[in-house]
Parts: structure tokens; sequence; C-alpha cells
């Protein structure tokens, strides 16, 4: 696994859920992410940004 992406085979082992699923789940959190003004990279979603919003880690304070 890359250390800052994920890919759709991650999401799809990381939550147990079929491709197409991931893919939703991925273009959902990148249109999140270029509402926000990031460039984001179409097959592949920020592994912090996604675990902030699965698990609801955030190091913000």
């Amino acid at each position: 696994m890359n250390e800052k992406f994920l890919e759709v085979g991650d999401v799809m082992q990381i939550l147990g859920i079929s491709k197409s699923a991931a893919y939703k789940l991925m273009r959902q959190i990148n249109s999140e992410l270029e509402k926000k003004g990031y460039i984001v990279i179409r097959g592949k979603v920020s592994r912090k940004y996604f675990e902030e919003r699965i698990y609801g880690m955030s190091d913000a304070g």
C-alpha cells in the first residue's frame, strides 16, 4: 500500500466492500476534497482524509 494514497483495492480490503462501492466512496471523498480546493487524482484517495471521514480520526484539536 502507498503511504499517502489508497487505491480501489485498498478501500475494498479495508471496508470489505465491492469494487463499485469502493469507487463510489472514493468519488465522494475526492469530490469533498475538490470543493475544499485540493487537487485530486482519479482512482486514488488521500489516506489521511479517508481515515478522517471513515473513522472520525482527526489531528485537529
